[in-house]
C-alpha cells in the first residue's frame, strides 16, 4: 500500500491535472474548524474568469517578476505569455511540477523563507497572489521578508499582494478564533492550519491575514508603502505594494 505523504496541497494539484475532476481542498485549522472547497475554479482557472480586479492589478506586474506560491502556475503562464520573464516560486513539490507540466519555465522548490538565495535586483516586480500575503505568516516576519524583496528587487519595483480582512466577518467561529489569537499575543487574522487531501496531510504552518490598517503598520518601517488597493469583495483586497 502507498504511503500517505504530506505534500496535501501538491496532490491535489496533480490530481486536478491529471484526471480533470474536480479536487476537494480541506482545510483544518488549529482550533477544529474545517473548512472545505473545489480548487477547479481557483486554481486552474483561465483569465477569462478571473475578476476584474485581478486582471487589473496582474497587469501591472513588469519586466522580471518573481511569482510567489505560484501553485499551479496560472498567473506566471499569463506574464509568461505577456513576455515577462517569470521566476515562480512554491513550498510545494507538487506544485511545482503541476506548474512546470503546464508550461511555466522557470519553476523553483523554495519556499518564501529562502528569497535571500536570489541576487540583489534579480525583480522588477513580484506578485502574491491568491491571499499570499499570508505566507509572511506574522508580523514580525513579514517585515523582515519585505526587507529581504527590497534586496532582491530593482528601485523602481513593485509588490502585488491579495490578502482578506479577516474583520469583515460576522461568524461566530471565527470571532472566537480572532479571540483566542489576542489572549496568546497572536494578530487576529493569524491562521494556524493545514491542508489535507485523500490520505495526505500537509504540515501546520502560519497564514496571515489583514486588514488595510494592519498591513499599513507592517509596512511602516520597512521601505514599502501601498500606492493602491482594489477591491475583490467585502473582504478581499489588492494592494499595490512601491517604494518610498
Amino acid at each position: 500500500m502507498k504511503k500517505a505523504g504530506n505534500d496535501a496541497y501538491g496532490e491535489l494539484l496533480l490530481w486536478q491535472l491529471e484526471t480533470g475532476e474536480p479536487a476537494t481542498e480541506i482545510v483544518e485549522r488549529e482550533d477544529g474548524f474545517i473548512d472545505t472547497g473545489s480548487i477547479a475554479g481557483m486554481y486552474f482557472s483561465p483569465p477569462s474568469k478571473w475578476p476584474k480586479s485581478e486582471l487589473k492589478a496582474i497587469n501591472m506586474a513588469k519586466g522580471r517578476v518573481l511569482d510567489v506560491g505560484c501553485g499551479a502556475g496560472r498567473h506566471s503562464l499569463y506574464l509568461q505569455e505577456k513576455g515577462c520573464d517569470v521566476t515562480a516560486i512554491d513550498s510545494s513539490p507538487g506544485a511545482i511540477k503541476v506548474a512546470k507540466k503546464r508550461g511555466v519555465k522557470r519553476a523553483l522548490l523554495r519556499p518564501i523563507a529562502q528569497i535571500s538565495k536570489f541576487r540583489e535586483g534579480s525583480f522588477d516586480s513580484v506578485i502574491m497572489m491568491g491571499n499570499n500575503f499570508g505566507l509572511f505568516g506574522n508580523f514580525k516576519n513579514a517585515r523582515k521578508l519585505l526587507r529581504e524583496f527590497d534586496r532582491i528587487t530593482t528601485p523602481d519595483a513593485i509588490i502585488i499582494a491579495v490578502t482578506r480582512d479577516p474583520y469583515q466577518t460576522t461568524r461566530r467561529v471565527h470571532l472566537d478564533y480572532h479571540k483566542f489569537n489576542r489572549e496568546r499575543g497572536r494578530m487576529a487574522g493569524q491562521i494556524r492550519f493545514r491542508i489535507r487531501f485523500s490520505r495526505a496531510v500537509g504540515p501546520w504552518f502560519d497564514y496571515l491575514l489583514v486588514s488595510p490598517d494592519e498591513m499599513r503598520e507592517i509596512l511602516e518601517t520597512t521601505p514599502w508603502q501601498i500606492r493602491s488597493l482594489l477591491q475583490e469583495s467585502d473582504s478581499q483586497y489588492i494592494a499595490v505594494i512601491e517604494k518610498r
